[in-house]
């Protein structure tokens, strides 16, 4: 491939997420948000430590309160950098490495999928397709781990390909960084491992798959060592305390239950397996219309699965099919909820620049067997192509047209205009407030916060006493099961109410 090639798509990849970044001013939802705050903290020299609380699993002691406990640093660290660099604790700082990302996006798309045909006109769409992402292009600005994932996933089935000496020791590395990035980040060194694997079941040499191995193992030890090690030094334990809860949800929202130790083996199965087994088809109905119309970007879905078919004995495709399973099924039956809710999107991404790099060599192989056919003129090719890119192109502008051009954001804008009326209500300098989205709120106010749990009235009173809540903010957008009864009812010997601003209904936590 030509370097201005490269260069051409990394500059398209960078100006379309700029210019989407135009309309997100703000991180816009949760996960963003706490990505950015913990990128604030850092940046500010405060560490691995966040004055928020956006969930109860690892039964916290109060405020402030180690952070990520539950998701990865590295988005963080990553905005943290930006923040660094520029000297300033922004947005706009804390998003530039994210832009920086979305640039690389399409330049590792092309060498992977040049990689695959050594054909630069088919590298070059897979490249466009790659800037014109559809369903992931309004979230490669934000403060998230999409670009990275994006990044870091076409890197891994590029190494895999390599086969140098040092490939074993970057899959390692690699798969480290994912871990970083994300929890299920572990499933690629699986894959590592599996790959080892099967490469020696085939060349029978025990000594060498063994040297792969630890050098796999290095790589990524060097990446999560040290995660490791601070996770044993405040929680004494290699991984966050509270993950186990999450097995036993019986819906989303007791994601955010206090307390925590409710979420057993025995509640879970006291559904029902009626039950169980149709949160299990209702994950499964949403992650494979997830794979066919985020991942598999619709139209190019089937050219993505003949091109995987063509490929089909090429390690990187029966790894990238392994991989995908894997998560299908780690989303579907260990973490159903959340793999609906979005952990299959956001985990998927690391596959995307292999489906990227299918998809233009399975409408080849299309288009091939058609003009055999003498069904179509030899400029059919450039044409389908052509049209390939044109309808990536319309349907990434009418997704940031319906998703970000109305408005960006799940409530945080209404943050200040919730704080100026707590000021008028007495309000004090590090008051704790219990809100929807705590990280959003610290953002857009500096106050601490922590989450409005799902709970009963009287159980979200004793979290409000135990971490110090003064006053509980009440969105209509986030009011969902036992919730609902303590915004409707207004007063109560525990809850005064004070006032309502746009469906938001805040009250005074009686002592």
């Amino acid at each position: 491939m030509n370097w201005r090639n490269y260069l051409l798509l990394a500059v398209l990849g960078f100006l379309l997420a700029f210019c989407v970044a135009q309309f997100q001013h703000f991180p816009g939802y949760l996960d963003s948000d706490y990505y950015f705050a913990g990128g604030v903290q850092l940046a500010q020299g405060k560490g691995f430590t966040e004055p928020y609380l956006w969930n109860y699993l690892d039964n916290p002691q109060g405020l402030p309160h180690p952070s990520h406990a539950y998701w990865m640093p590295l988005s963080s660290i990553v905005a943290a950098a930006g923040m660094w660099l520029t000297r300033q604790t922004t947005y706009n700082a804390g998003r530039l490495g994210f832009l920086l990302l979305a640039a690389l996006v399409p330049v590792v798309t092309t060498a992977l999928a040049y990689n695959f045909s050594k054909r630069r006109d088919l590298a070059f769409v897979s490249g466009l397709l790659a800037v014109f992402s559809m369903y992931y292009a309004p979230f490669l600005p934000v403060t998230d781990n999409y670009g990275p994932y994006l990044v870091l996933g076409g890197l891994y089935f590029l190494t895999v390909g390599s086969h140098k000496k040092y490939e074993y020791f970057v899959l390692g590395l690699l798969a480290g960084l994912l871990t970083l990035a994300r929890s299920d980040g572990l499933l690629w060194f699986g894959l590592a491992f599996l790959l080892i694997l099967y490469r020696f079941i085939l060349d029978k040499k025990a000594g060498a798959a063994s040297i792969n191995f630890l050098l796999a193992l290095a790589g990524f030890l060097l990446i999560m060592g040290p995660w490791f090690w601070r996770n044993y030094s405040v929680y004494g334990t290699l991984l966050a305390p509270g993950g186990n809860y999450l097995l036993w949800l019986t819906n989303y929202d007791q994601t955010f239950i206090y307390p925590a130790n409710q979420l057993t083996m025995q509640a879970w199965l006291a559904q029902g397996w009626n039950q169980i087994f149709s949160n299990y088809l209702f994950a499964l109905r949403w992650n494979l219309l997830n794979a066919f119309a985020a991942q598999g970007g619709i139209f190019l879905f089937p050219f993505i699965l003949i091109g995987l078919w063509q490929y089909r004995k090429d390690e990187r495709v029966r790894l990238g099919a392994l991989g995908w399973l894997g998560l299908l099924f780690v989303m579907t039956i260990i973490f159903p909820f959340a793999g609906a809710r979005g952990g299959f999107f956001h985990s998927g991404s690391a596959l995307q620049p292999l489906w990227w790099a299918m998809a233009p060599l399975g409408l080849e192989s299309v288009i091939t067997a058609a003009r055999r056919r003498n069904w179509f003129t030899p400029d059919a090719f450039k044409i389908f192509r052509a049209a390939l890119v044109g309808i990536a192109i319309l349907m990434t502008g009418v997704i940031i047209y319906i998703r970000v051009l109305p408005g960006w954001g799940e409530g945080e804008q209404n943050y200040p205009k919730v704080e100026a009326f707590l000021e008028q209500n007495g309000i004090q300098p590090g008051d704790i407030v219990m809100v929807r989205n705590p990280p959003g709120y610290y953002l857009m106010t500096g106050h601490p916060a922590i989450v409005v749990p799902y709970s009963d009235e009287a159980a979200m009173y004793n979290a409000a006493m135990r971490y110090h809540a003064k006053y509980l903010v009440l969105e209509s957008a986030g009011v969902a099961g036992p919730i609902k009864s303590v915004y409707d009812n207004g007063n109560s010997q525990q809850f005064r109410f004070l006032g309502e601003l746009s469906g938001t209904r805040i009250f005074k936590v009686q002592p």
